[in-house]
């Protein structure tokens, strides 16, 4: 980066773009003078919208071209979903910074108001997301499961078309609240029903692994999110899985400063669903999640994420 200017790479939805300038406030709050520079580039997950995301392909498939700019010095930053991003880092690049992070939940939205409990028998509900897809058919076995793709934006309007397919649809909570939108939700989905994906609801500022990215970016860092969501990716790393697999984990700090970590895997058909949790402590978080790992795979989680693959 040149002197006190920083280029953030984003994608160009404008829930990417709400993300990018809340990472830039964030900066500018620690950097007083520091000037920001957008840089939008589009992914492949942008292109492709007409397959389910399972079929396009899972790894890098909404970070590969910023990752790219980043090598290249085309941008100094990459702003991220976490949840997009792979848990292995690419040679070079590492996550500087992970903020605090929004209220993980998933959330439908439908148009009649519907909650899990008043769907109608047969119901049909929009997600792209096995993970998703496998705990409501756990909850629900009678529910539809169809695709949806695109942005927030655009699938709060499909959802809430009146000619459209859809009797409900799944999102996450924190774009919806990002936008403005939260108003659209006519139910918060509860964990024991509906696990978060690892990382869901916080932000992953990747970087070059320089000292100097990481002495500007770890003045954003929230050390409690970083904590939890470094357990949960752990958890799905030990698993062996990705995006397209139905793996969920949640952890969260208690009272006393310790974390509880809990990890479900599923099977595609909802019929099987294995639940684990462990207790942690802060400087234990990458152990937790791989050790709570081997306890889903003693109970079978390999066998059910063989069915995914």
């Amino acid at each position: 980066m040149k002197s006190n200017i920083v280029k953030l790479g984003t994608r160009g939805s404008q829930l990417a773009r709400w993300q990018t300038d809340h990472v830039a406030s964030l900066l500018c709050g620690a950097f007083p003078d520091l000037k920001i520079r957008q840089v939008v580039i589009s992914t492949r997950g942008d292109q492709v919208l007409d397959t389910p995301l399972p079929l396009v392909g899972g790894k890098g498939l909404f970070t590969a071209e910023l990752e790219a700019s980043l090598r290249s010095g085309d941008i100094d930053f990459a702003v991220h979903s976490l949840k997009d991003l792979p848990t292995d880092d690419p040679d070079g690049l590492t996550i500087g910074a992970i903020p605090q992070r929004a209220d993980p939940a998933d959330v439908l939205v439908s148009r009649s108001g519907y909650t899990l409990d008043t769907l109608p028998q047969g119901a049909v509900i929009g997600t792209s997301s096995t993970r998703r897809a496998a705990q409501l058919r756990n909850f629900r076995p009678d529910l539809q499961m169809h695709d949806i793709r695109g942005n927030i934006n655009t699938r709060v309007k499909k959802g809430l078309d009146s000619d459209g397919p859809y009797d409900a649809i799944v999102l996450a909570k924190a774009g919806l609240s990002r936008l403005g939108m939260g108003d659209f939700i006519s139910q918060i989905l509860p964990f024991d029903i509906m696990l978060p994906a690892p990382g869901q609801g916080a932000l992953g500022v990747q970087c070059r692994d320089d000292e100097q990215s990481l002495s500007i970016l770890g003045q954003i860092q929230h050390a409690p999110t970083t904590t939890e969501v470094t357990a949960e990716r752990a958890f799905l790393a030990a698993l062996g899985g990705g995006c397209s697999v139905p793996v969920a984990a949640y952890a969260l700090k208690q009272v006393d400063g310790s974390y509880l970590l809990t990890g479900r895997v599923s099977s595609p058909d909802g019929q099987s669903q294995i639940t684990v949790e462990i207790i942690f402590a802060p400087d234990d978080a990458a152990q937790a999640g791989a050790t709570l790992a081997q306890n889903a795979i003693a109970q079978g989680a390999d066998a059910l994420l063989g069915t995914a693959l």
